[in-house]
């Protein structure tokens, strides 16, 4: 599967060793693909900067994620070489100020002109990833994009960081974990909600992370020592924390995009064997919403009842927590392993070449 003699351009100020990006790069020298750095001064005018520097001829440009203001000087200079232009942004501008942010309405000036722009770039690349079915629906629709330029690379998870640990007890009373930068479309206030209504047998909460609503749960959670706050901790020490808990909880939030989404630590825990409980969404493949025990516990969003009856649930049943802890391995291994990445990437690559 490898591709010998390959280069491809790595474009954008971006963040290398963000998750997304280091297993996209992990997976390119996977497939024998030789990876430039190239991290221009001035996003905008990053193409003359290009030229001044005599970059290498390459076979591909790769924009990574977030770097929509990296997207015109690119294309230029791409186009001008006759290099193929990959964008993989993860996320849409549009997406999150209007919807998830709700920082501009719908139908305001502002959102207008904030799609026409977004719509624009995204036009203007060959070939745009996704990492669900249901964001690369948002591209082709929203952004009007044709299908046939859209390709699905789930986000998956860094392996050598979150494996299957070994198999140890439960802890007693069960440990339930969050992590999370505390935005709306995680719902923090839900969890907060869900631990107030919580009736079942004793359990308790870590909740590691920081980020505009935590002082809002605390507040709500005051006074509950069942509840126990974490700052950061090192990216390299989450699975760690992971292996500690008995239950991982995913996002909750009442955004759109919560709906075509799978969030970055719904893939690291059930790699780490454990099992998550997140909202439903069409964002995961059907045969593995249809399965009994997939390791995965489906609530509806932005439900904080549900929640805690779902929590419940498996609290009084130990005995399904311990099975499901190979289950959401295994479905990690079925769906979203770096194997199954780096064959997505291939048949992308393959669709870039046939443009």
């Amino acid at each position: 599967m490898s591709t010998p003699d390959k280069k491809v351009l790595w474009w954008g100020r971006s963040d290398v060793d963000y998750s997304r990006n280091r297993i996209v790069r992990q997976l390119f020298t996977s497939l024998g693909w030789e990876i430039i750095y190239f991290s221009p001064r001035l996003s905008l005018l990053g193409d003359f900067e290009a030229y001044l520097r005599r970059l290498p001829l390459v076979d591909l440009v790769w924009l990574p994620c977030f770097r929509q203001r990296d997207v015109r000087a690119a294309c230029r200079w791409a186009n001008k070489r006759k290099v193929p232009l990959v964008f993989d942004p993860l996320i849409s501008a549009y997406d999150k100020q209007v919807w998830e942010r709700d920082k501009f309405s719908e139908d305001s000036k502002q959102a207008n002109k904030l799609l026409k722009w977004e719509r624009s770039l995204f036009q203007s690349v060959d070939y745009l990833v996704a990492d669900t079915e249901l964001h690369a629906k948002f591209y082709a629709e929203k952004m009007q994009i044709d299908t046939a330029k859209i390709g699905v690379l789930p986000v998956g998870a860094e392996e050598s960081l979150f494996m299957l640990y070994d198999d140890v007890g439960l802890n007693k009373p069960l440990h339930i974990l969050f992590y999370g930068s505390y935005i709306a479309l995680q719902g923090p206030e839900i969890i907060a909600e869900a631990i107030q209504l919580y009736d079942g047998p004793n359990v308790e909460w870590y909740l590691i992370g920081d980020g505009p609503l935590r002082k809002k749960v605390q507040q709500t959670l005051q006074g509950l020592d069942c509840v126990h706050f974490i700052d950061w901790v090192p990216y390299v020490d989450l699975a760690t924390k992971i292996a500690q808990a008995d239950i991982c909880l995913g996002v909750f939030g009442p955004t759109e995009k919560t709906q075509r989404v799978i969030p970055n630590k719904v893939y690291q825990a059930i790699a780490c064997g454990r099992p998550v409980i997140t909202s439903e969404s069409d964002a995961y493949p059907l045969r593995l919403r249809e399965q009994n025990n997939s390791g995965l516990f489906f609530v509806p969003a932005n439900d904080a009842a549900a929640l805690a009856n779902k929590i419940a649930e498996l609290a009084e049943q130990p005995e399904l927590v311990l099975l499901s802890r190979k289950n959401a391995r295994h479905s990690y291994q079925q769906y979203f392993s770096n194997a199954v990445l780096k064959a997505s990437l291939l048949s992308i690559l393959r669709q870039v070449d046939h443009l």
